[in-house]
């Protein structure tokens, strides 16, 4: 009810002595006493405010609603709008008041005061003004803002145009996740960008295309900008999107307009010279100063006598024609020195007379840039040898040269082995100092008249021309091998040495074409870091070949799980009747470094070779274990991860013992692990895998029968294992529905797997046809392209994201 109303006195004057506003009023409203701080408050005198003179200061809604109450109530508190007229040399006044009333039987009279809330209405006012204020300002700014909160990246807030780029409203984009508002694929393509603002919690600012909802193709400028709680908690992220098109668009236009704009951006800083018929009639003091001439020395010579000798009749011709142009030439200056400049030439009218401008250039700083561009652009900075693009137009140019004279040329391709070790160890700077000392000692080795570049990273080519003997090509190889091998003193006292390995091609026996030549040195240089590095090796013809690539790859393979170079990719496997995740299988995958990623094929069957499946093995284990960890406590989803096992793995004597410390490394229930294992493996001395399986289960484990169909095992022997899941061969889903033989196999599987009670899956669905029609046929569960593509870790969790998220 607010304040009490004081009490009532025997004599009314006393209200004057009260701080607050009171008014005696009568059931009609009518004032019988305004005390000395109502007046003060309204501007009235107490006289005018009498009777129903004070009630001219409310509004009518307000009037109306006071004296409804008066009538009806005992006790009232509202807000009051109290605005008086003002006469001439009055200014208007504006009081909002909360009326207390309390009617007072005895004396017939509502006791009213007024308590002043102008100050909290108008603070309310001009928080509400400046609240309209800021959106007005961000709907009207040049820029996309948004607003997303840190934990799910739902839209907080945004701008109209941020919300009109993607096709929505300021209201309906609020509470979106980003994925919604801007695409999965636009999500994916910054996801790096939005992890540095997310987990490092640092702005940062990236330049991307964006798509508009009607189709349109803009640059933009982004900034991620985030945004921390009092305690330092990262609770949102801001979105800042300015559009760059113009920029980019202006970089042409600068280019076109450069003439034009250039008699007035650069007058101030460039000579300009007027003159009439060839004379110098006025001329600033940037064209005396390249020039080494005074005004007075300038005013009245012929602008012909500055040029240098071999381009007076150039300059002359346009003179003559009255053209206006921009042209390149040369001056002398005082001393006798050539100035190379511009002349940027038009024809103006000072006062009535038609005078002709040039605008002089010195463009000495552009000759010495354009040299040296062209110097970066030929090569390396690093070592200061001819680049890759160099040495294709040198070697192009010899191989004709070479042709035309039947004279043989050598090609050798030098890698420096382990190189990346160096930049690991001791960082990029001593690295970069040992390129440059192998590319001196590389230097120092040769003649003259040989070539020899920098053709990227730890690379080097070498090009001997004049016809080499091959025993004289190999003399060289070994001085570059002993020479490059020499120990660098490296930081702190410590010396750090690479060894080369280096491949040789002959032309024209190993190729016509440089990239022929090139090839088949490469593939030598690598036939000597297969034969133990630090060598060198002529190209054989015979050796280039699938198994040559194989040999390769297998001396890379041991050393690709110390490297981390595996990884692992997730292929979804989702219940067939309404698509509900269920699980996921484990693919290893080697992220090579120069062959790009590799699938298991291309290499497991090495990595068995070598007896390298038992680490690779136990480190999938480890990673997928891991991977459903993560999903469980994230709450994404709580669904076995499945792994397939190689024979050498599970007949391993140590095998349980290493998936039940992998279990508890990661913290995971052993039933959100699933081991698949072919058919040949059960086969296999059945007593043994008994026992074995046996302790899987007791840790929690899911079975899984790999490629069921395709291993002729006795169904009678599966039928006493602890089987929880069989899964139907590719092969035989390829040609569902259509293939009759397929369509019996995969009913046969499925009724025989319900019968037994275990659940029967099918992989390689890559149509709706063999979708729909393993899900009529009651198949449990399914995994294919169809579904899914096998995904990165990051990739499986947006997807598997979305699917909780329906």
């Amino acid at each position: 009810m607010g304040a009490a109303v004081p009490r009532l006195t025997e004599d009314p004057c006393s209200w004057d002595d009260l701080p607050s506003a009171v008014l005696l009023l009568a059931r009609n409203g009518r004032a019988s006493h305004a005390n000395a701080a109502f007046c003060r408050l309204t501007g009235l005198s107490a006289e005018a405010a009498r009777g129903a003179g004070w009630q001219r200061l409310l509004t009518d809604p307000d009037r109306a609603t006071l004296l409804g109450a008066l009538v009806q109530g005992e006790h009232l508190s509202l807000p009051l709008h109290l605005c008086s007229p003002g006469g001439h040399d009055e200014l208007r006044r504006e009081v909002w008041v909360d009326c207390v009333a309390q009617w007072r039987p005895s004396r017939g009279r509502w006791v009213c005061v007024l308590h002043d809330v102008s100050a909290t209405r108008q603070a309310e006012r001009v928080a509400s003004v400046q609240a309209e204020q800021l959106r007005l300002l961000a709907d009207s700014v040049p820029a996309l803002i948004a607003c997303y909160d840190a934990r799910e990246q739902r839209c907080l807030f945004a701008n109209r145009p941020y919300a009109l780029t993607f096709g929505r409203d300021e209201q309906s984009i609020l509470g979106l996740p980003i994925a919604e508002v801007i695409g999965e694929a636009a999500l994916q393509r910054i996801r790096p960008q939005l992890d540095t603002v997310l987990i490092e919690q640092r702005a940062v600012a990236y330049e991307r295309q964006l798509v508009r909802a009607d189709g349109r193709t803009q640059w933009v400028e982004v900034h991620l900008l985030p945004q921390f709680a009092t305690d330092g908690r990262l609770i949102a992220f801001f979105v800042l999107i300015s559009d760059i098109s113009r920029h980019r668009l202006a970089e042409q236009a600068v280019r076109e307009s450069e003439e034009r704009l250039g008699k007035f951006m650069q007058a101030s800083a460039e000579g300009i010279v007027f003159h009439k018929d060839g004379v110098i009639t006025d001329a600033n003091a940037p064209i005396g100063m390249l020039v080494g001439y005074g005004l007075d020395e300038l005013l009245g010579r012929r602008t012909l006598d500055f040029v240098a000798p071999d381009q007076v009749s150039k300059v002359a011709a346009v003179m003559s024609s009255g053209q206006e142009t921009t042209y390149e030439s040369a001056l002398i200056d005082k001393s006798g020195r050539r100035i190379p400049v511009e002349f940027i030439v038009r024809t103006m009218m000072r006062g009535d007379e038609r005078l002709r401008m040039t605008i002089v250039r010195d463009i000495r700083d552009r000759h010495a840039a354009q040299a040296h561009i062209h110097h970066l652009a030929h090569h390396d900075a690093l070592t200061g040898l001819p680049n890759r693009l160099a040495f294709m137009a040198e070697i192009d140019q010899l191989m004709a040269r070479a042709a035309e004279s039947r004279e043989a040329l050598a090609l050798l391709f030098i890698d420096l082995d382990h190189f990346k070790r160096v930049n690991d160890s001791l960082g990029h700077l001593a690295g970069d100092e040992l390129l440059k000392t192998v590319a001196q000692r590389i230097g120092s080795v040769l003649r003259a008249s040989d070539v020899v570049a920098r053709f990227g990273g730890d690379e080097f080519m070498v090009l001997i021309g004049g016809g080499p003997r091959l025993e004289d090509v190999a003399d060289v190889a070994r001085k570059l091998l002993a020479a490059i091998e020499v120990p660098l003193d490296a930081e702190a006292g410590r010396s750090i040495s690479v060894t080369p390995s280096i491949g040789i091609a002959m032309f024209p026996g190993d190729g016509l074409t440089p990239a022929e030549l090139i090839k088949h040195a490469d593939t030598a240089m690598y036939r000597a870091k297969a034969r133990g590095r630090a060598t060198y090796q002529f190209f054989d013809p015979a050796l280039a070949s699938n198994a040559y690539a194989a040999l390769v790859l297998e001396g890379e393979l041991a050393q690709a799980l110390e490297r981390g170079e595996f990884v692992l990719h997730f292929q979804p496997q989702v219940r067939a009747g309404d698509g509900v995740l269920v699980g996921a299988e484990a693919l290893i995958r080697w992220q090579h470094p120069e062959r790009g990623l590799l699938l298991p094929d291309q290499f497991i069957p090495l990595a068995e070779q070598q007896r390298l499946m038992l680490p690779i093995g136990t480190w999938v284990l480890h990673e997928a274990a891991r991977a459903a960890r993560r999903w469980h406590d994230d709450g994404l989803c709580a669904v076995p991860v499945a792994v397939n096992l190689s024979a050498v793995q599970f007949q391993a004597p140590d095998f349980v013992a290493t998936v039940a410390q992998v279990l508890e490394d990661a913290g995971l229930p052993g039933h959100l692990l699933e081991l698949e294992l072919t058919e040949r493996m059960l086969m296999d001395e059945l007593p043994e895998v008994s026992g074995r399986l046996a302790q899987l289960k007791a840790l929690g484990i899911r079975l899984s029968v790999d490629d069921f169909g395709t291993g002729y095992s006795s169904l009678g022997h599966l039928k006493s294992l602890p089987i929880d899941k069989m899964k139907i061969d590719r092969s035989f889903v390829v040609d569902l529905p259509e293939a009759r033989g397929s369509v019996a196999i995969a009913r046969a599987i499925i009724q025989m797997a319900s019968s037994l009670g275990i659940t029967v899956i099918a992989e390689g669905v890559e149509t709706e046809a063999q979708r729909a029609f393993l899900a009529r046929e009651q198949c449990d569960e399914l995994q294919g392209e169809a579904i899914s593509p096998s995904l990165s870790l990051q990739a499986f969790e947006t997807w598997a994201g979305q699917m909780a998220a329906g």
